[in-house]
């Protein structure tokens, strides 16, 4: 960081206005908001500026939402011009049509049918009454660590900490153990074994756990919210034979993945896999609230699914969703943002990995494209960082410009997918500069 440059400071403006609003909105909003208390005015590409106007350069997106970056023009543009005509509705529309088949050009072979929802648990809800109606059975598996939403339907699938206290879950619905790259649940020693591990304890918890009524397996290309955790190679592959064992439908979780966000159109064609069934959100529409189910022709035929008014949404594919999603598409397309992803991506995780050599707090760093992992430890023993000392690193990346989703020990590193090199590599720059003066301070 330039060393003139003033560290940000939250101004009277931004207190103000984040004070007043705690007074009526419920708590439990996005961590993020609440630790940076950032009010923000506007953004353009990858920087976001707060009331006050200081700068920040983007290192979240939304959480892998602002794939086109902040008010791009040509978004703002489309997005504009159809609320000032209609923005309702289920009615066929030129951008619906025009996403729809934009879409079936860059998915994975086969997979031609898209239905439009709002949320991601709405869509992967969706998903799961989709395999139902197919295979006419009805439990689902997911694994360790992945997440499919907060919705009622889906809490069982939340390999996490959210669902305590929020039982009974659904029945029906059942976890196997994910590979783990940083310490393998079943004790194996490398990668590829617990990868081959996981894949037998799958097969003989379907056996002796459920009621041999699979309709679904759901497994996501890259588990965002435990750290951008990617798979050993060969395991998403051998989740998908398993389904097909079962007579189940192998869905791919792509809420965080698709769209260009690994580097490639999808997460599943990294892996050279095409599942049944794809989940998508988040990137697709640039921020607007848009999420679907993406499947083939035959299957999208499933009753009582595809019966009339089956498996549609109030606002899914509405005409305002529909041309945010069919603007971001285009522009992804015509902007090469997924090679833009992949190239930068690949620069952005050597910087990272770089620093490891330099702050022994600084354990696996892990990425496809721009949806990058790091891990922060203590380097006398290797655990991971309790949250005090990552906060107080999140917040010396804010004041040096820099949002991060580094208040946990497994940081998520995924900016829009416009950023250039030159302003990945000033983000790496400040974030080691953040994780040095903490080290420091902490003696790590």
């Amino acid at each position: 960081m330039d060393a003139t440059k003033e560290l940000n400071q939250a101004g009277r403006k931004s207190r103000a206005v984040f004070e007043e609003e705690e007074r009526y909105l419920a708590p439990g909003v996005q961590s993020i908001a609440t630790l940076s208390g950032l009010v923000l005015d506007k953004g353009r590409g990858s920087l976001l500026y707060d009331a006050d106007g200081n700068e920040y350069l983007d290192f979240v997106a939304g959480v892998c939402v602002a794939s086109v970056g902040h008010a791009h023009p040509e978004y703002v543009r489309v997005v504009s011009e159809q609320l000032s005509r209609v923005s309702v509705g289920s009615f066929t529309t030129k951008h619906r049509l025009s996403f729809a088949k934009g879409l079936s050009e860059v998915a994975p072979n086969g997979l031609g049918r898209v239905q439009l929802y709002s949320s991601g648990a709405e869509a992967v809800e969706a998903a799961l009454r989709l395999a139902k109606s197919v295979t006419k059975k009805y439990e689902v598996v997911s694994f360790w660590g992945g997440f499919h939403g907060k919705t009622g339907g889906v809490l069982g699938l939340l390999g996490d900490s959210f669902k305590h206290e929020l039982g009974p879950l659904s029945p029906g619905l059942y976890q196997s153990p994910f590979p783990d790259s940083r310490r393998c649940p079943l004790g194996a020693k490398g990668p590829h074994d617990c990868a081959g591990h996981c894949l037998d304890f799958l097969r003989e918890m379907l056996r002796r756990e459920t009621a041999g009524a699979l309709s679904a397996i759901i497994l996501e290309p890259v588990q965002g919210t435990n750290g951008n955790l990617i798979p050993p190679e060969g395991f998403f592959a051998g989740v998908k034979q398993i389904a097909r064992e079962q007579g189940a439908l192998f869905i791919a979780d792509e809420m965080i993945t698709g769209f260009g966000r690994t580097g490639a159109w999808f997460g599943c064609d990294q892996e050279g896999v095409v599942p049944d069934v794809m989940t998508i959100g988040k990137g697709m529409a640039g921020g607007f609230p848009v999420s679907g189910v993406v499947t083939t022709d035959a299957i999208a035929q499933a009753k009582p699914f595809a019966n009339p008014s089956g498996s549609s949404s109030s606002y899914g594919g509405n005409p305002l969703a529909s041309a945010a999603a069919d603007a971001a598409l285009s522009i992804i397309r015509s902007e090469n943002l997924v090679e833009n992803s992949r190239l930068v991506g690949e620069v952005l995780l050597k910087r990272l990995q770089a620093m490891k050599t330099r702050l022994p707090m600084v354990g696996a760093v892990r990425g496809r494209g721009l949806m990058i992992g790091v891990d922060l430890v203590r380097p006398a023993t290797g655990e991971v960082l309790d949250k005090e000392t990552c906060r107080e690193v999140f917040s010396e990346c804010l004041r040096r410009g820099l949002l991060t989703m580094a208040y946990t020990s497994s940081v998520r590193i995924n900016p829009p997918l416009v950023i250039s090199q030159e302003q990945a590599l000033s983000g790496a720059e400040i974030f080691e500069e953040a994780l040095a003066a903490v080290a420091k301070r902490r003696g790590l």
